[in-house]
């Protein structure tokens, strides 16, 4: 075990065969804060071992992931692919010492014995029978691990004490050959190699931590401690679909999420502070953090608190500092309109979950709207009615005094607060739901309000 002085080294291990998904920059972040909670080291490794998966693009999309969110490694980032020989020489050692061994069974026998045993009602193992008598005249298939029949017990930091029993488990497969070691030979050598303290999972690696200790036993190399994170859930409870979980972290960038946002969200997935806080900077949450505080059972996933936290840092932001962000999301000639643009980032940044929803909030301060002329119809009001109060209204702007509204207002106590307010929303915007028709004034400005106020008037004027 680690020893208290030692200092904290903790590591993500992502394998370059598809995308970086929501699950594993979560236990990514996970270990971060811990290492950064005890003045440690984070580690990103690749587990490139399965060459015909792994591609370059993939490993570039994950590393960009990381990076989006702040996550960055202390030290050089290594690869397996470039560690063979490494692998080769634990490998050559268990050989050597008889605490491994070669196996001929092929992929057939080795599927027609694990049917035959759980036809029988047994736990699918290895049977040992090329330990015992190995053929001559066959090319080896595997590299077997010798397990001797023991009770395998470690101490999870969530979970508190684990036991399993090596009798269920058989004589485990750790490499293809000298050259292709498997996952749990591979990841035991680097965590011993790159001085790992804790390894910080998903918890549907729990099967996975009795064979590689095993491995770490028959190597004499120190144990890491373990800590099995709870599984990511629905709103109701379940298994969280594929949707999220295998989606690419990116596209939740695309959809015009923070990254702040995102850190803060993930963090509440599965961990929460001593008090009852919701909006945590990463610098608050490293503060707070502690394995201890970690929950067991399952942790939920709920898009809209993640649209409800994301919607938070929006209004956190400077204006100016929205407008950047926003200019990614919208035609490069929205922009352009300086002034229309930067009193509608103000007006209806705070009303956003997202960057991207700017885009449709917005279009028709942008966009001259089409819309029915009957929508410019408070209920039954008549259409001559509503020209004149147009005209009214037009007539107000054209004056373009301080008191403005007030003089738009009083006209509203006058005339009726639906037969005003709602032609003038509609000519000003084409929707049913829009923000106040005098906010509305104020975003487009005299010049481009006048011109769909008439533009109104004329729609009136021809359907009488």
């Amino acid at each position: 075990m680690t020893g208290e002085n030692k200092e904290v080294r903790v590591r993500i291990a992502p394998s370059p065969t598809g995308s970086l998904h929501f699950g594993t920059a979560r236990t990514a972040l996970f270990n971060l804060l811990f290492a950064r909670s005890k003045n440690g080291k984070f580690i990103i490794r690749i587990e490139d071992t399965d060459l015909e998966r792994s591609k370059k693009k993939f490993e570039e999309e994950i590393l960009e992931g990381f990076e989006w969110l702040g996550i960055k490694s202390d030290e050089t980032i290594i690869r397996q692919s470039e560690r063979g020989e490494i692998y080769e020489k634990y490998l050559r050692k268990l050989l050597e010492e008889k605490k491994a061994y070669f196996c001929y069974c092929t992929k057939e026998e080795l599927t027609e014995e694990k049917q035959f045993m759980l036809s029988q009602g047994l736990t699918p193992k290895y049977n040992g029978r090329c330990l015992n008598s190995p053929p001559k005249d066959r090319e080896p298939q595997l590299i077997r691990l010798k397990v001797p029949e023991k009770i395998i017990n470690f101490k999870d930091l969530i979970r508190g004490k684990v036991s399993f029993d090596s009798r269920l488990i058989g004589d485990i497969a750790i490499a293809k050959n000298l050259k292709t070691p498997l996952y749990n030979f591979a990841v035991v050598i680097d965590d011993f190699e790159e001085k790992i303290t804790h390894v910080i999972r998903g918890e549907d690696h729990i099967p996975n931590t009795p064979k590689q200790i095993l491995i770490q036993e028959v190597l004499n190399i120190p144990m890491p401690e373990y800590a099995h994170l709870p599984l990511i859930l629905n709103p109701e409870g379940g298994k969280m679909s594929k949707r999220y979980m295998e989606t690419s972290l990116l596209s939740f960038r695309e959809e015009g999420y923070l990254p702040e946002a995102m850190i803060n969200f993930m963090a509440f997935i599965g961990w929460h502070p001593k008090e009852d806080k919701e909006i945590m900077s990463l610098e608050e949450i490293i503060k707070e953090f502690s394995i201890e505080r970690v929950q067991k059972g399952g942790a939920i996933f709920n898009k809209e608190k993640l649209e409800w936290i994301n919607s938070q840092y929006l209004k956190m932001m400077s204006d100016e500092e929205a407008g950047e962000k926003i200019k990614k999301f919208i035609p490069k000639e929205w922009a352009e309109k300086k002034e229309i643009f930067k009193r509608a980032v103000s007006s209806l940044k705070e009303r956003l979950k997202k960057i991207s929803d700017f885009k449709e909030e917005a279009n028709f301060l942008f966009e001259i709207p089409e819309y029915e002329k009957k929508m410019l119809l408070w209920k039954e009001t008549d259409i001559k009615k509503e020209e004149e109060i147009l005209k009214r209204i037009k007539k107000i702007i054209e004056e373009n005094t301080s008191n403005r509204d007030e003089k738009i207002v009083a006209l509203a106590e006058e005339e009726g607060r639906g037969e005003v307010y709602w032609p003038l929303r509609v000519a000003l915007s084409g929707k049913k739901n829009s923000p106040p028709p005098l906010e509305l004034l104020s975003i487009l400005g005299q010049t481009e309000s006048l011109s769909r106020i008439e533009r109104a008037i004329e729609k009136l004027k021809n359907e009488k």
